[in-house]
């Protein structure tokens, strides 16, 4: 169970709820060199489309009959953003339409500069009880390099005020910052190892297309992103937090036992949930769906109960090539039995032939039916997935 802004005692690694929601909120401060998330940097439609994202709410309260939701996530953008008006609106709208879990996960993603000892008693008083704060690194070099909106002050002071508050948080770090050192490095999981806060998502930094960190590397403002220096990092990351009590359950996730994101395990356990709001994606078990990816056309279409959608249908060989990824990527494993049943016999032979390639290479192992990346495959996680993918 889920105790009022603490740990979830009832997950100890076992996969997450049956449904989740998924809420984006697509408006941040400043643009981050980096990102290629949906986002703008003005908040001027912010009242407009909270209204919108409650309206949605409404009109998709039955897309999955009979769902018990056992996690809300916000995400974006910069959720932290949110006035306490724009939550409870969007509270008030979630458990009057929705069968709620009756002690659920509910995540707000934060950027350390808006958690002021006030906001954070602000978010601690509303349903929010675990809180992910967006650190990506102590050091001013890094942050000014990412043009995040904080300084490394906040980021440390933000989470010693949101300690008083909220027990179960989360940090992100980003690691293979261009002129990021090994030393370096060490130290940012040393400050938040002594910070001692339950969970970390730590992530290589990656040039995405049309990114403002592309644009930098290609005009040579910045050095390129070291494919080495990052699986550096990766082996460094593992063994330090692994080594002071945090369990790799999986590839950029970290936690003690009991703060698991319940959100992210129902993720990568192929349960349904619905995205609401710009840009956000659904998955129901059999489709996905994606919200378009304009503010200002989210609204217009929302203003007439219309929504903004695409759809594609998942074959079988795309729901295995999902499950084969998302699995491989956990401490859970794929599990020849439940792909023989998810699948069939066909499928499951395809896995094991070439599986058995990749065991040969010492990338995979077995255990009691189930298969596991090994030490030596786990930064190269998505290329062996790929490599047992199903083609039609």
């Amino acid at each position: 169970m889920v105790e009022k802004n603490g740990k979830n005692s009832s997950l100890s690694g076992r996969p997450g709820g049956e449904c989740a929601i998924y809420i984006h909120i697509p408006f941040c401060k400043q643009a981050c060199h980096y990102c290629d998330f949906h986002f703008s940097t003005s908040l001027k439609k912010k009242g407009r489309v909270v209204e919108m994202l409650c309206r949605e709410l409404e009109l998709r309260k039955d897309e999955l009959p009979g769902a018990e939701y056992q996690t809300i996530y916000f995400g974006g953008g910069t959720p932290s953003l949110l006035s306490s008006q724009n939550l409870e609106s969007i509270f008030e709208t979630i458990y009057s339409n929705y069968n709620i879990a009756e002690n659920p996960e509910i995540t707000l993603e934060a950027n350390p500069d808006d958690l002021s000892e006030e906001k954070i008693k602000m978010l601690a008083a509303s349903k929010i009880n675990r809180l992910s704060i967006g650190v990506q690194s102590f050091f001013e070099e890094d942050l000014k390099l990412m043009n995040r909106a904080h300084n490394a002050g906040e980021a440390r002071e933000s989470i010693q005020l949101a300690k008083r508050y909220f027990d179960n948080i989360s940090i992100d770090l980003i690691y293979g910052v261009p002129g990021m050192s090994d030393e370096r490095w060490k130290e940012n999981l040393k400050i938040a190892l002594e910070l001692g806060v339950p969970h970390i998502s730590s992530y290589a930094l990656t040039v995405e297309p049309n990114t403002a960190l592309q644009k930098f590397i290609e005009k040579g403002k910045i050095k390129p992103v070291d494919d080495e220096a990052a699986r550096r990092h990766f082996e460094i990351l593992v063994e330090t937090l692994t080594k002071n009590g945090f369990e790799h359950y999986e590839f950029s996730n970290f936690g003690k036992p009991g703060y698991f994101s319940q959100n992210n395990t129902a993720y990568w356990l192929g349960k349904p949930y619905l995205g609401i709001g710009p840009s956000a994606h659904s998955y129901d078990g059999n489709s996905r769906k994606w919200n378009v990816n304009n503010n200002s056309l989210y609204i217009k279409a929302m203003e007439k109960d219309q929504l903004p959608q695409q759809t594609e249908e998942l074959s079988t060989a795309d729901k295995f090539n999902e499950y084969v990824m998302t699995r491989l990527r956990t401490k859970f494993g794929v599990s020849l039995p439940e792909v023989e049943e998810k699948f069939g016999t066909d499928y499951k032979q395809h896995f094991l032939k070439y599986a058995a390639l990749l065991k040969q290479k010492q990338l995979l192992e077995e255990r009691d039916t189930v298969f596991h990346i090994t030490a030596k495959g786990k930064f190269l996680s998505d290329g062996i997935a790929a490599d047992l993918f199903y083609l039609d």
